[in-house]
């Protein structure tokens, strides 16, 4: 069963639909299941949307890495609580 840590590591992926039929079922799988995890998909779509609508700019690489660790952080945070 994919974790949420696993699922932060590919939600962009299944976002931009760059995941394969296994890995999308996962990931719906794992959201059917998890309030928190469907809280940050709705967050990181909506993200997604603005930054896109907002900006004539591309986001360079080492923000992207950053943003991606700032959310494995949030996560792991999140669970070690739960």
């Amino acid at each position: 069963m994919l974790s949420c840590r696993g699922l932060a590591h590919i939600a962009s992926d299944y976002i931009d639909d760059e995941l394969g039929t296994v890995n999308k079922l996962s990931v719906r799988m794992h959201l059917l299941m998890c309030p928190h995890c469907r809280t940050f998909m709705g967050n990181l779509r909506a993200s997604a949307a603005l930054l896109e609508k907002h900006s004539a700019q591309t986001l360079s690489a080492d923000y992207l890495q950053r943003i991606d660790r700032e959310i494995e952080r949030a996560l792991s945070n999140d669970n070690s609580r739960g």
